[in-house]
């Protein structure tokens, strides 16, 4: 009530109903409130009864790991006993195996025969000499070039390919800027040098008479006498060299002291 003018500002009447569902009310917020802060916060944990979230996890992961060492502890002891009494001449005692259970329940396995459609599956995969580098059936050629499966040096388009008319010996490839040049086989650097014509030039001696040839680098990351594994990068893509229109690689594959098309045995 205004104390000037005696006008009556705000009332509340108070009933029974009136408190029951104010008490009620402001008791449900309280239970809601206290089980929100015991539930989604850290005070549970210093409520005695409730431990951390992490701990637990720990525990659990502990007693795991507890029970796997056992097991192996366990075995161990038995395979060492096992060979002391095989070491000290106790010829009845054999050494267990020390596969684990996981391993052992594979041995129980029965074989599985196999159904038409996959047989017919396996016939197709085997006998798909598409993308097959060496030719097995036949020993001559298996017994050369063919042999090999070669590395991939740079994988881009063909733009001038091998003409030994045109004594275009190799055949020149063009990707993207920086890529790296790798080395087709296995071998040793033996050429590493820059020439006005050719550029950076690289070239890799492999075994059975095999020498591979990179030309018009812009750097060599190898030099003469390295040892160097097949996909092993040897030089950056480049355009150096008087010869050279472009960024690309001029690679090429010499078999017994004779240039060979690289496209016959890598895929680019």
């Amino acid at each position: 009530m205004n104390d000037q003018t005696l006008e009556e500002k705000f009332s509340l009447r108070l009933t029974p109903m009136n408190i029951i569902v104010v008490g009620g009310s402001s008791a449900l917020l309280l239970i809601i409130l206290t089980l929100y802060l015991i539930a989604f916060t850290p005070i549970r944990e210093y409520i005695p009864g409730y431990a951390d979230v992490n701990m637990r996890r720990n525990l659990i992961k502990m007693t795991l790991k507890t029970d796997s060492l056992m097991q192996k502890l366990d075995a161990d002891e038995k395979y060492l006993s096992n060979l002391l009494d095989v070491l000290n001449g106790k010829s009845d005692t054999t050494l267990p195996s020390k596969k684990s259970g996981s391993q052992q329940l594979y041995d129980s396995i029965q074989h599985l025969n196999k159904s038409a459609a996959d047989s017919q599956l396996r016939w197709q995969i085997e006998n798909q000499e598409q993308f097959t580098l060496v030719n097995r059936g036949d020993k001559a050629f298996s017994s050369g070039i063919g042999s090999y499966s070669f590395f991939t040096p740079l994988k881009g388009n063909v733009t001038s390919k091998f003409s030994t008319a045109q004594k275009h010996f190799g055949i020149d490839i063009v990707s993207s800027a920086n890529e790296g040049i790798k080395s087709a086989l296995d071998g040793t650097v033996v050429i590493a040098n820059f020439t006005s014509e050719t550029g950076y030039v690289i070239g890799v001696q492999h075994g059975n008479n095999l020498f591979t040839f990179y030309k018009h680098n812009s750097a060599l990351l190898k030099s003469v006498g390295d040892y160097v594994k097949a996909g092993e990068v040897i030089a950056i893509i480049g355009n150096s060299g008087e010869f050279s229109s472009g960024p690309h690689l001029h690679f090429e594959l010499w078999y017994n002291g004779t240039p060979v098309n690289p496209l016959d045995y890598i895929n680019f």
